[in-house]
């Protein structure tokens, strides 16, 4: 078996590395890689020509003059840089005007701010035109699939470090906050049970991409790509209506624990009260609930649903597709071949990554929905 390592370094919760990762020719575990590096330099901001002559932007003579303090080796790496007052007083800017600098050159990863500290040199100079803070929710192969499609699309235009907060309200407080100047753009998926709207609101538009679920009361022009889980069921339950007309009732299996639950319930109760399906809601699955001529719609984290129902079917040697059915949401290797394929409900995850990243390099928001598509196999 190939094996490829890398070390895993941790600070306040920052996957700064590698994630161990084996394959051999039946299958792949863990792919990540968490930190892209390059040798790009990026032209500073300039404002219009004014008089014929290009303006130099105030905030940047302070970026220039802690530049060329690095190059000319009068600050080095964990060096504090001079004060707000100094800095102030001897480039004759406004405290905003210096703060403004300083918070480009944070964003930029090259100096960062220790609290009722100062400021710090990071590194010695600038090596991407962005800085991207990911923020997950957690690792499963669906944000791998995301990861990888950022990582391919946005290349070498920018660093890209990674955090997970799975659903810890406070840790992605937390993170939000200790990390606000130091990036260029915020990736973020949330799915909590607290409203994370004040949080968001707190990074600046132009710098706030939300992925995956649409969270409301969010202010100003931002990127947001998106699932639409109650539209998503109704759309694919209508085009599955042919196959669904064979079995006797229809089953939705919704754990309570889901955060996007009650978007399903709703869309599911929907669609079978406009068709008059019989239809019922469990939240898990046994042999004494189970009936043949059910069908069985499932979204577990981990898949466990499906697994309890094809063990029950092989029990009562039923025959998925025909004495039952089975469709089952998020498409992965093993439900293609698993009793000879599993009809799902998927998103397509690759273009969620692929729009964020360009939402960054063309500098502009976007408000869309990545629709799900159904894909027909034997279990349905």
């Amino acid at each position: 078996m190939a094996t490829n390592q890398g070390r895993l370094f941790l600070k306040s919760g920052l996957v700064y590395s590698i994630f161990l990762f084996y394959r051999n020719k039946h299958s792949t575990f863990v792919l990540l890689v968490y930190k892209q590096l390059s040798k790009l330099k990026e032209t500073p901001e300039s404002t219009a020509p004014t008089g014929g002559m290009t303006q130099r932007l105030k905030y940047m003579q302070l970026v220039d003059f802690i530049i060329s303090q690095i190059e000319n080796d009068k600050l080095g790496i964990n060096d504090r840089l001079p004060t707000l007052n100094q800095l102030t007083s001897q480039l004759k800017i406004s405290k905003e005007t210096a703060l403004k600098g300083l918070t480009y050159l944070s964003e930029k990863g090259i100096i960062e701010s220790e609290y009722r500290k100062g400021y710090y040199v990071k590194r010695l100079r600038q090596l991407q035109s962005y800085r991207v803070c990911l923020i997950f929710d957690k690792m499963n192969v669906l944000r791998d699939t995301v990861y990888q499609a950022f990582l391919e699309t946005i290349k070498d235009h920018a660093e890209v470090e990674v955090f997970f907060h799975h659903h810890n309200f406070k840790v992605f407080e937390k993170l939000i906050e200790e990390n606000l100047n130091n990036y260029t753009h915020f990736v973020v998926v949330t799915f909590f049970k607290e409203n994370p709207s004040a949080i968001l609101n707190k990074i600046p538009s132009h710098k706030r991409i939300v992925i995956d679920h649409r969270e409301p009361g969010l202010h100003g022009d931002y990127t947001c790509i998106y699932q639409d889980h109650k539209s998503d069921i109704i759309e694919s339950l209508t085009e599955l209506l042919p196959r669904l007309d064979k079995y006797q009732r229809l089953v939705l299996l919704a754990p309570l624990e889901a955060f996007h639950a009650q978007d399903l319930i709703e869309g599911f109760t929907t669609f079978a009260k406009q068709y008059e399906k019989p239809h019922k809601v469990l939240h898990t699955i046994n042999e004494a609930s189970a009936k043949k001529g059910d069908a069985y719609i499932t979204f577990s984290r981990y898949d466990q649903d499906d697994v309890d129902i094809i063990k029950i079917a092989r029990k009562k040697k039923w025959k998925l597709g025909k004495d039952i059915g089975l469709l089952s949401y998020n498409d992965t290797a093993v439900k293609e071949v698993l009793e000879d394929g599993i009809t799902v409900i998927s998103t397509d995850f690759y273009k969620m990554g692929q729009e964020a990243a360009r939402a960054i390099l063309n500098r502009t928001p976007v408000m869309l929905r990545d629709p799900a598509k159904v894909i027909i196999r034997n279990s349905l």
